[in-house]
């Protein structure tokens, strides 16, 4: 029977067993990615810099990890090629999509690496392209890549951020959306 391990690393893990899973139960793909659709998400594009100029891909898996010490965790998948620039110790950038750049975000998702970069205006900031207009940045510096089934997490210590006005990009039923006004606190 397989184990989950659960608990700190630091406190020492407690083991529990878990349950037997027949194999013929587990939804098949499709009907895992109509439930993974039904999550809303926050867009980001994701770029690098790598040998044959930058690189960037629009995710809408990206989500804080720890404020102490600063991480973000991003997924990409295992064909991308900004994850291909991406390896421990490199830097990268995590770009908040604001709610009117629904073109950007289609962009960096279907054009060819070349088209991505050609018609967007960018500067780098400690070594990696930064797209402009964002309403938020992050440089973050590769802690850890791990693989899990066909992308792979990616673990990055914020080194840089930049904040100004806007509203996030959501990305929802597969398609963009707003947030709506009136949200309850």
């Amino acid at each position: 029977m397989p184990h989950v391990i659960t608990g700190a690393r630091t406190g020492g893990p407690e083991v529990d067993q878990m349950p037997e899973v027949d194999p013929a139960s587990v939804p098949g793909a499709e009907l895992c990615l109509d439930f993974y659709a039904s999550l809303a998400s926050g867009i980001a594009v994701v770029t690098a810099p790598s040998d044959d100029g930058p690189v960037g891909t629009t995710v809408s898996t990206v989500t804080s990890l720890s404020a102490d010490p600063p991480l973000l965790l991003v997924c990409l998948s295992h064909s991308s090629r900004t994850l291909a620039a991406i390896t421990p110790g490199s830097a990268f950038a995590v770009h908040l999509l604001n709610e009117e750049q629904r073109g950007r975000a289609r962009l960096f998702s279907t054009a060819t690496p070349a088209e991505r970069f050609a018609s967007e205006s960018y500067e780098e900031v400690l070594g990696v392209p930064v797209l402009a207009d964002t309403f938020a940045w992050s440089i973050c510096v590769t802690e850890e890549v791990r693989a899990y089934g066909d992308h792979c997490l990616v673990v990055g210590r914020v080194a840089a951020l930049h904040m100004a006005d806007g509203r996030p990009l959501i990305w929802h039923d597969r398609g963009f959306h707003s947030l709506a006004d009136g949200a309850v606190r």
